[in-house]
């Protein structure tokens, strides 16, 4: 049987000698055995143990509360189960961490051409930045569709539908250099075009024709327009953002 000591588990699992002393003395960790030597030895019982000490550390467990975790799992289903959700969210955490990467390695590439790093902006309420939000209010099938939908556009059709955005918000920056109120025909036409440009994008409210909730997805967005300061230099400055964002308002809940 393979045994560990604490000098050989602290090195391979990335923690210190002391942490693993540490746990044993609070009872979060015991070793399979101690020596006649006094030494600490770590079998497959503590090192299975110890990987969920630490996933649960990494989520943001105290001890305290690892230990009351770990101690209401009775049997090996139980640990399974406990298991299997990790794991789920392990998947998506390299999965963010890639698109991560992937955008990171973008901005490097286009500053070393001399050219400018996609924005991606309408889509920001789609994304890793809000992607809580999203889950909270329309379920995380609704943010995996989208994400797997623009994932799945070759470089050409992003880069289409991200000029296509472009146009969308600088048209707002036009009707409102010209004087028009958001409520004017003019204004109202582009916020229904606004609107129907939203239920192309799968997931959102607006493309599963869920009216009270695309009505709320398009009251979030506008508010978003007017306190993200991102979105300004799109729109030509935060007063047609403001100008935009009330003419969405009137659109889809008129007084």
């Amino acid at each position: 049987m393979v045994e560990w000591t604490v000098q050989q588990l602290a090195q391979r699992a990335g923690i210190s000698g002391r942490t693993l002393r540490h746990y044993h003395q609070i009872g979060l960790l015991h070793p399979d055995r101690i020596g006649a030597n006094g030494y600490r030895y770590y079998g497959q019982t503590a090192v299975a143990r110890l990987q969920r000490i630490l996933l649960l550390r990494d989520a943001g467990l105290p001890l305290n509360e690892i230990a009351a975790v770990l101690d209401s799992e009775h049997d090996q289903a139980d640990e399974v189960a406990a298991l299997e959700t990790h794991l789920v969210q392990l998947r998506r955490d390299r999965e963010a961490l890639d698109r991560r990467i992937a955008s990171v390695e973008h901005t490097i590439a286009m500053r070393r051409q001399g050219r400018r790093p996609r924005m991606d902006m309408l889509l920001e309420g789609f994304n890793d930045r809000y992607e809580a939000e999203v889950v909270s209010r329309w379920g995380q099938e609704a943010f995996d569709v989208s994400h797997r939908w623009w994932h799945a556009k070759t470089l050409t059709q992003q880069q289409q539908f991200e000029a296509d955005a472009e146009q969308l918000l600088a048209r707002w920056g036009e009707l409102h250099a010209a004087g028009l109120g958001p409520s004017s025909p003019e204004a109202q036409a582009h916020a229904a075009a606004h609107v129907a440009w939203f239920a192309q994008v799968p997931g959102t409210p607006t493309c599963a024709d869920d009216p009270t909730n695309a009505t709320a997805m398009v009251l979030g967005v506008a508010d978003l327009y007017v306190t993200d300061p991102d979105f300004h230099p799109a729109f030509g400055g935060p007063e047609a953002a403001e100008f935009a964002a009330r003419a969405l308002r009137i659109h889809v809940s008129p007084a």
